[in-house]
């Protein structure tokens, strides 16, 4: 209000200055009544491509929190590695597809936490192999989807702990999609598979006996969350008081518990939430 001419009537005052903050958040959308995403929809349970429609958790998601805004969530497939450009790009509003909030992305995108994450250890079915944790990866081929967080992680423990221990590096071997990596798993092209663990535990799921999951513990805890375009603060905020409406609903309780996930509690925001200088 500050910013108008004090001389002007108070009610045309509000009246321009409500149009203004309505038009300028309007053209913080792609398209009015919208909710626009970028998910790489073969990465279930979280999005996947079900009787050719979007489908999983975070698509669930997404339309929930839409609705509390007073808006129609449409999700776009696009692989993994190109949701950060689509997004900076101007493609979509936000990439919703299980992103781990990582230091790295925080510097080039704004994003808002919604769950709780890490990953799990697949082998084939019966293997010898069984490692329980990375550090067992140690001259072994080991495949995973590309673009994730834990491969830079992956990279520094071969170095810093595999060589300096005098072990043989890590192999890593990355592909386009989870799914392409699990079929190098159970082609013998990899040794193993690290994923997400409620992505590891549908595959155990849709494959039956021919694989299992090694690792005992979540590795590399982390927050999956909403990628925002930098600074579009309205987009931004719409979406988190779309996702505090819709988690005080019986529908948010009931898609936590028909996935199996589990909300970020305030303690796991204040200490996996990644500090950016």
């Amino acid at each position: 209000m500050k910013r108008f001419n004090l001389l002007r009537p108070v009610a045309l005052s509000l009246c321009v200055a409500g149009g203004l903050v309505s038009m300028h958040s309007q053209a913080a959308f792609l398209q009015p009544g919208k909710v626009i995403a970028g998910s790489d929809m073969t990465f279930p349970p979280y999005e996947y491509i079900e009787n050719n429609q979007p489908a999983g958790f975070d698509i669930e998601l997404l339309s929930g929190i839409a609705k509390s805004i007073g808006r129609e969530s449409t999700n776009l497939d696009t692989r993994f590695p190109n949701l950060i450009p689509g997004l900076q790009g101007g493609r979509f509003d936000l990439t919703n597809s299980a992103m781990y909030i990582t230091p790295e992305r925080l510097r080039v995108i704004d994003m808002v936490p919604y769950l709780k994450s890490g990953e799990s250890i697949l082998v084939r079915k019966g293997s010898d192999y069984q490692p329980k944790a990375p550090e067992d990866f140690c001259g072994h081929k080991v495949g995973s989807m590309g673009a994730t967080s834990w491969l830079a992680q992956l990279e520094k423990l071969s170095i810093d702990y595999c060589v300096k221990k005098g072990l043989k590096p890590i192999e890593l071997s990355v592909y386009t999609t989870d799914p392409q990596t699990t079929q190098a798993l159970l082609s013998s092209a990899v040794d193993a598979q690290i994923t997400d663990a409620a992505v590891a535990k549908g595959v155990i799921s849709k494959l039956g006996n021919r694989v299992e999951i090694s690792s005992d513990t979540l590795i590399y805890p982390v927050l999956n969350g909403f990628g925002v375009k930098k600074g579009n603060t309205e987009v931004k905020t719409a979406l988190e008081e779309g996702l505090k409406k819709f988690s005080e609903t019986p529908e948010y309780a009931a898609l936590l518990s028909k996935y199996n996930l589990q909300a970020p509690t305030a303690e796991d925001i204040r200490t996996l939430m990644p500090k950016v200088e």
